[in-house]
């Protein structure tokens, strides 16, 4: 969840920078109400996890992997949940 954005002037390479404020603490809260209900743990579809997507663009930029790249992005998705990184975001603990 968006909650602000800060700007910052170079004035020195005359550039503006947009720096995006986000809070994670709503996907946690779903993962932990969802955890709590005992729900996406069993049957045939499963829920591994709840990823926001800031954060998923987040780690595709570091790793260098482009929006557009659909399979590498869910080579993300399956790295970062399967990674103990992100095992707050986990709702089924398998592999997958």
């Amino acid at each position: 969840m968006k909650i602000g954005e800060k700007v910052h002037v170079d004035e020195v390479n005359q550039k503006i920078h947009v720096e995006k404020l986000y809070s994670n603490t709503p996907y946690l809260d779903r993962v932990e109400e969802i955890n709590r209900q005992g729900l996406g743990k069993s049957g045939e579809n499963r829920l591994a996890g709840v990823i926001p997507i800031h954060l998923l663009k987040e780690v595709c930029d570091k790793l260098g992997v482009k929006w557009d790249d659909v399979e590498a992005r869910k080579d993300v998705v399956r790295r970062m949940l399967l990674s103990g990184d992100f095992d707050k975001l986990r709702v089924w603990k398998g592999k997958f």
